[in-house]
């Protein structure tokens, strides 16, 4: 997570934080932070925001394979 970005506390069970603590001991996370914002944003993955161009083409190719008339 990017530093500039503002965060807010959320609180969790201390047995939960435990529990995820020895779950990723030994793993690529270098905290529970860590592993909990991964499995968020795995969980609500940002929209892609697309131009008005791009929608266009992307149109264009589902008429292409017959998926929109």
């Amino acid at each position: 997570m990017p530093m500039s970005e503002e965060t807010v506390i959320i609180r969790i069970p201390k047995r939960l934080y435990k529990r995820i603590e020895e779950k990723i001991a030994g793993t690529v996370f270098s905290s529970v932070e860590e592993y909990i914002i991964h499995k968020l944003e795995n969980e609500f993955p940002e929209e892609p925001v697309y131009t008005e161009e791009e929608e266009e083409i992307i149109r264009e190719r589902l008429r292409r394979l017959g998926y929109i008339e």
